[in-house]
């Protein structure tokens, strides 16, 4: 009777206990993984089907599982700084307990494979767009003039028009994207926001960490930028609008100038056939003429 009553007792505490599986996303990286002897699977389809099964297995036992992306080249570093043997599975599981820790994950909802895969992707590349926007702000260090930190002060500068940008908007799904161009590529933030009580904004503060970062980033190195808006409420129409970076200031655009945005195929340079029912417009006052709280010098 107590050998099966520690038996219960077992399946209970494995049900509360949170574990993460390192998912080989395309077949490029999964066909790295097969030069290890002990990588068992030889088919890229058929591993993302096994993957698959044994989410909806864990999530019917109540387990709480996150799906980590698994990079076979940092894997590879990870074994090499750790002393580890890589073609071993002790090792592939090792890695996928830092990720745990460190890495981009998403939590295994139910979702199909190829509706989670994007969004672990995304997340990957919002982690990696603010660790090198970060990076770059930590490396400008002090004004030669007065010893001011730039990097810190464009972040305050940043968070400070962020704030004026959410209270300034009208209610409703508020969609913001923040676009600045740094080598090798343009980086972008997305920022979303829900009206939670009357006259708040319900924000991710990862998010909005991120966001912040990016447009500091803008502002601390006098780069080109942009932001744009999109508000949409139930009983309103969506209305569109935006910004260009200005040194440490948002210009606004002029509704000519968000339709053209907005309606023009970033890849091709073509015309895109503007939506029925968005408002393109000029942004509201956010009540900063005069106002500096970044680094002006």
């Amino acid at each position: 009777m107590a050998h099966i009553q520690h038996q219960t007792m077992r399946r209970v505490l494995r049900r509360e206990i949170a574990g993460t599986i390192g998912l080989l996303t395309d077949e490029q990286d999964f066909t790295e993984m097969r030069r290890y002897r002990t990588f068992a699977f030889d088919d890229h389809t058929t591993y993302l089907q096994q993957v698959e099964s044994l989410l909806r297995t864990l999530a019917a036992q109540g387990s709480h599982t996150t799906v980590a992306l698994f990079d076979p080249e940092e894997y590879a570093e990870f074994c090499a700084e750790s002393g580890l043997e890589p073609d071993a599975p002790a090792s592939r599981s090792r890695f996928t307990a830092e990720l745990a820790a460190t890495g981009s994950t998403v939590l295994y909802d139910g979702r199909p494979l190829d509706e989670l895969v994007p969004a672990l992707v995304d997340e990957a590349v919002r982690k990696a767009t603010w660790e090198y926007a970060t990076t770059l702000l930590a490396r400008i260090g002090n004004c030669a003039s007065c010893g001011e930190d730039i990097g810190r002060a464009s972040f305050a500068r940043a968070s400070h028009l962020l704030s004026r940008i959410i209270d300034t908007a009208g209610r409703g799904h508020l969609h913001l994207v923040c676009s600045v161009s740094a080598a090798p590529e343009t980086l972008v933030a997305v920022l979303h926001a829900d009206d939670d009580l009357p006259g708040t904004k319900c924000l991710d503060a990862s998010e909005a960490l991120e966001f912040s970062t990016v447009l500091a980033l803008g502002i601390a190195t006098g780069s080109a930028g942009g932001l744009v808006m999109r508000t949409t409420a139930a009983d309103a129409t969506d209305r569109v609008y935006g910004w260009r970076l200005r040194e440490d200031n948002l210009e606004p655009l002029t509704a000519a100038e968000v339709f053209d945005a907005y309606c023009t195929d970033a890849d091709s340079g073509d015309l895109v056939s503007p939506e029925s029912g968005v408002d393109y417009c000029m942004p509201p006052d956010l009540g900063e003429e005069g106002e500096r709280t970044g680094h002006t010098h």
